[in-house]
């Protein structure tokens, strides 16, 4: 899924996947005080509170960014493009002969999710992100119309990552709402409207920071930082399930031997 050969180091095709999330977590994370040892011991996790939410969905764009991998040749991915003046950027965009498409990934673990045409809940509670992803595909479509000079249809999608349960009452008009997991059996399936020359001219053209409106990127992110992180992270979950564990398997020892006890208390008198 590279980008073509006339792609220059600047290239968004170069950018990796996460970049902007995993930048604000390890911004806000750096002022959150290392683990003691005594902390380390018990398993405490090491992220902040105010950089869980960053963390989190970093784990998601790089699980839907894992699959898209998948797609195989003909089609084009860039991962985390910035768009515009400001912070925002876009998660993915994906270019294949099925069209465009702009992916906004939600990570969700372990709650429910409900579908309505005009609305998302999430454990009950609305979110904007019908609104917001559209919002990226209209947003998308009209500058890289503008780029290309040609109209750009962009269809934009919600990645659902880890949800427990996905309740779809009635689709949205706009927006698709899928599960990571069906991601890329659905675009692959999806009906052929671009050739492979207009794929790889869009293509080209979307590898641009120029094409969204953006000075070449110059943000240099610690992903090994992340990967660090991340592990101390999972070693502080592994510790937290063994210390659960002993103390799950203690208590039915503890009660075999007060019941050993008081069976002996008994016997003797």
């Amino acid at each position: 899924m590279d980008l073509s050969e006339s792609a220059t180091v600047s290239s968004l095709g170069h950018r990796l996947p996460a970049t902007s999330v995993i930048s604000e977590c390890l911004r806000v994370q750096a002022a959150v005080p290392a683990n003691t040892p005594l902390q380390r011991f018990f398993g405490i996790s090491p992220l902040g509170r105010e950089a869980q939410p960053w963390y989190l969905g970093a784990l998601g764009e790089l699980e839907v960014a894992r699959r898209l991998e998948g797609l195989g040749p003909g089609w084009f991915v860039l991962h985390s493009v910035p768009i515009g003046n400001g912070s925002s950027d876009l998660d993915h965009v994906v270019i294949g002969p099925a069209g465009v498409f702009t992916i906004n990934t939600k990570h969700h673990r372990g709650q429910n999710v409900w579908v309505g045409a005009k609305r998302i809940l999430v454990n009950g509670q609305r979110t904007d992100h019908l609104r917001n992803a559209a919002f990226e595909g209209s947003r998308t479509s009209k500058l890289l119309s503008g780029a290309a000079q040609m109209l750009v249809d962009v269809t934009p999608i919600i990645a659902v990552v880890g949800v427990r349960r996905m309740t779809v009452r009635e689709r949205p008009p706009v927006v698709i709402v899928i599960r990571d997991t069906e991601l890329v059996s659905w675009l692959r399936r999806h009906p052929t409207t671009l050739g492979p020359e207009q794929v790889r001219h869009i293509a080209g053209i979307a590898a641009q920071p120029a094409a969204w409106k953006r000075e070449a990127d110059a943000e240099k992110v610690d992903h090994a930082a992340f990967d660090r992180l991340r592990i101390s992270i999972d070693r502080a979950r592994q510790r937290r399930g063994l210390w659960i564990g002993a103390i799950v398997l203690s208590i039915p020892l503890a009660f075999i031997a007060a019941s050993s006890a008081l069976l002996g208390m008994i016997v003797s008198i």
